[in-house]
């Protein structure tokens, strides 16, 4: 796990219920805690693409619902800027269902384009990505 080369804005709360675009057999899951988040008092801890995040899941397979998993966040709406300048935002909100947290994806085929950012960090979700952006 490699550090971000862009400051990316974070954008989902501890509580967002965000789509999963992995074949894990999980459809959505609800954000429980972003791992290794330092905030500030009273402050909503919050995730960005990239970060490691605990999740549980709400829709999926019968054996999957209200089980705990890592996960991690690989698009996101809100804007963030690159260190060159670009500008980037996605149409959804995504997360990749993970077995562990070393980073390897419990599902085998990803729906949609994942972030480079989190393609970085995380090379085991990189293999399996087949869009990049």
């Amino acid at each position: 796990m490699k550090a971000s080369k862009s400051r990316v804005t974070k954008a989902l709360p501890v509580g967002a219920q965000v789509m999963t675009c992995d074949n894990s057999g999980a459809k959505k899951v609800e954000v429980l805690s972003v791992k290794g988040y330092k905030g500030v008092h009273r402050r909503k801890p919050s995730a960005k693409v990239g970060d490691l995040v605990t999740v549980t899941v709400k829709k999926g397979k019968p054996d999957m619902v209200k089980q705990v998993f890592f996960g991690v966040v690989v698009r996101q709406k809100k804007e963030y800027r690159r260190p060159n300048g670009m500008r980037v935002k996605f149409e959804d909100n995504s997360i990749v269902v993970l077995k562990d947290d070393k980073g390897n994806p419990k599902g085998t085929i990803f729906k949609g384009p994942i972030a480079k950012e989190a393609t970085e960090k995380w090379p085991g979700i990189a293999k399996v990505a087949s869009i990049i952006l």
